[in-house]
Formats: structure tokens, C-alpha cells, sequence
């Protein structure tokens, strides 16, 4: 059966990346006898700059009939002067809103390839396998008010950070499922000693850990979890968050790997199509130039062939070619040494694509 990817390119190196997902889709499609169709929208700076709104109605219609959407990135120093509510992340705001996708999965695995890239002690790092289950559509960058008031020495900015009932079960639900599905450990991160929204999440998770008994389970402080992920990040197994402290403690754990430019993650809704993209951002700084990493992405793929498509064999095989490739010392810019040259980004792309030949079958 054809599936199909809602691509939005974006901004900066999201359609580079983005180019390299769909060669390597494709050449799985050869491999497995799968048919992926591709349907390309505008989403964030570039949808401003033709439309003047960052998520266009068509880009949403498209993701809308889609079986999953793959996002490049978005934003950039050309649209840092608008005002916060035009500016290009709102176009991501907006489209995890309108999909509906609360829960945001974040894996950070430690490739033995790449753990002399980490800024932390090997010994600190490897092993290190877990995943960080972040709500997505609510908290502080979706409560209201918010808005500026007043001028001068009186004007104050107000954000206003609200959380129900049922969007927290339902995320701490999800963080309980996985940690059954991997080691058995959940740590639910909070603030409930200043937060009223944290001490009715902790309630919530009290509540909830009734139904899964085989799970063990701890609560930690946000700022406690900041330190212990660069003190010991193999003590963590599942760590479930809301939206803010999600936000930063991902891009945090993110680092341990050495660089944004290798993690994936997936948006995953109740129903309808999943997002799947890499958590770095944009890099127009280096756009343009063919050198970005496109690994999180490909590894992003992985995750959409996994909980979208229902294809475990296939997001075996990319995972092996990408684990592979790495091994062999394979490296773009942003993960390179002193050992290793830097190749570009339609080379690394292409060396994923010789692995994935090389080791797999072709079904018949």
C-alpha cells in the first residue's frame, strides 16, 4: 500500500536534510517493495515570505491527508525582527496544535562510534539509552494571557502556564507505556516545589503508576535532572516532562551525544499523522553549503517507519546502515576529528544508502 509524507522543507538546511530523507526512502521503497508518495509544503520563514502567515492552510490540508509528515527546520536571523506571534516557530506551535500532537519522543543513544565526540568522560557515556517523553500542546508556550502590557520602566510581559487533568494523563500515561515497553523505569520531571501545575502533575503520576505495577518509578526536580543528566544519564531509562522543561532537558541530554546534528524525534497524536524530524535547528549559517548532518534525520525516519508505517525491519536496517556508516569513520563536519575528514552531506547520504544495499536482502 502507498504511503503518504507530508515534506515540509522549511528554513536554513531543512531542505538539504530533507533531500536526503527522501533518497533514502526511496531506495528502502526499492529494497522492500513499499511505495512512498511525496507531497511538499510550506511551513515557517519560507511560508512567510509567500504567504505571510508561517503555516499556511494548504500546508496544514496536506499533512492533514497525509500518513505522516517529515519536517526539515524552521527560523532564522531573517525573521528574528517580527513579532513573536508571525515569526516562523509559530508555524510549529500552530501545526502541533491543529495535529493534535501532544507527545514529543526524544531518544539519546550514545553510537560507539561517536562517544569520543561527547564533551563528557566515556565512561560517563556509554551505555547511555534513554528516551525523554515531552508533552507538546500545552504548559507555558500555549497558555493565555500572554501579551506585553504597559510602556517604559511599567511595562511588564506576562506567560501564563496552565495544565489539565487530561493532558497530563495522558502524557504520563504514554511515558508508563514505553517504560514497560524498554527497562522498566520511569522518572517523571517537575517542579512541585514552587509549581501548582507540578504538584497536580506529581498527583497525576501517583495516580497512574496504580495501573502499571511491573514499572518502577521516581520523581525528580527539574533542576536535579539537569545535573544528574551530565553526572549520570545511564541511570535514566524513560524521563516523562511537560512541555518547557521537555524543551531545554532534550537539548541538554542532546549534547551527551556530542551533537544536535545526530538526534531524532517523533510527534505522535491519538489519531492522525505522526511528525517526525531532527531536534537541531535550522543552521543558516551553514545553509546552502551541502555540509549539514543529515543524520537525525535519517534517524528520524526510523522512527516514522516504526511507529507510522508499522515497518520494524526496515527501521532496523536504517538504523544498521546509519550505526555502519559511523563505524566505518564516515563523518560530516559537526562530528569530525582529528582522525576523520568531513564529508558532505549528499556523501554521507549516499554511504547510507551503499550500507543499506550491502546488508540487506531485497524481498521478493
Amino acid at each position: 500500500m502507498k504511503k503518504r509524507i507530508a515534506i515540509l522543507p522549511g528554513d536554513g538546511i531543512g531542505p538539504e536534510v530533507c533531500e536526503s530523507a527522501t533518497k533514502v526512502l526511496n531506495e528502502i521503497g526499492r529494497l522492500y517493495n513499499h511505495e512512498f508518495e511525496f507531497v511538499y509544503g510550506d511551513l515557517g520563514g519560507v511560508a512567510i515570505d509567500k504567504t505571510g502567515n508561517p503555516l499556511p492552510e494548504e500546508t496544514l490540508t496536506i499533512c492533514r491527508q497525509s500518513d505522516a509528515v517529515l519536517l526539515g527546520a524552521v527560523g532564522g536571523p531573517k525573521w528574528d525582527t517580527l513579532p513573536g506571534s508571525q515569526r516562523p516557530e509559530q508555524g510549529l506551535l500552530g501545526l502541533r496544535k491543529q495535529l493534535e500532537l501532544f507527545a514529543n519522543l526524544r531518544p539519546v543513544t550514545i553510537y560507539d562510534a561517536l562517544a569520543e565526540a561527547s564533551p563528557l568522560k566515556s565512561e560517563v557515556v556509554e551505555g547511555v539509552d534513554l528516551l525523554i517523553v515531552r508533552e507538546l500542546t500545552g504548559g507555558i508556550y500555549f497558555g493565555e494571557p500572554r501579551e506585553r502590557r504597559g510602556e517604559g520602566k511599567q511595562e511588564t510581559a506576562v506567560d501564563t502556564l496552565v495544565y489539565s487533568r487530561e493532558e497530563i494523563e495522558r502524557i504520563v500515561r504514554k511515558g508508563f507505556e514505553f517504560a514497560k515497553e524498554r527497562r522498566g523505569h520511569l522518572t517523571s520531571v517537575d517542579k512541585a516545589n514552587v509549581l501548582e501545575s507540578s504538584r497536580l502533575w506529581r498527583e497525576i503520576v501517583e495516580e497512574v503508576a496504580k495501573d502499571y505495577p511491573e514499572v518502577t518509578y521516581t520523581h525528580m526536580l527539574v533542576d536535579n535532572a539537569a545535573m544528574q543528566l551530565i553526572r549520570n544519564p545511564r541511570q535514566f531509562d524513560v524521563m516523562v516532562t511537560e512541555n518547557m522543561f521537555g524543551d531545554i532537558l532534550s537539548d541538554e541530554a542532546s549534547m551527551i551525544t556530542g551533537s544536535l546534528g545526530m538526534l531524532p524525534s517523533a510527534s505522535m497524536s491519538q489519531n492522525g499523522p505522526g511528525l517526525f524530524e531532527p531536534i537541531h535547528g535550522s543552521a543558516p549559517d551553514i545553509a546552502g553549503k551541502g555540509i549539514a548532518n543529515p543524520l537525525a534525520t535519517l534517524s528520524s525516519l526510523t522512527m516514522m517507519l516504526t511507529f507510522a508505517f508499522q515497518m520494524p525491519e526496515e527501521a532496523t536496517a536504517l538504523q544498521n546502515a546509519i550505526n555502519d556508516v559511523l563505524a566505518k569513520g564516515h563523518r560530516t563536519a559537526d562530528i569530525t576529528n582529528d582522525q576523520t575528514t568531513a564529508i558532505s552531506t549528499n556523501e554521507m547520504t549516499e554511504k547510507v544508502i551503499e550500507a543499506l544495499v550491502a546488508n540487506q536482502v531485497p524481498a521478493s
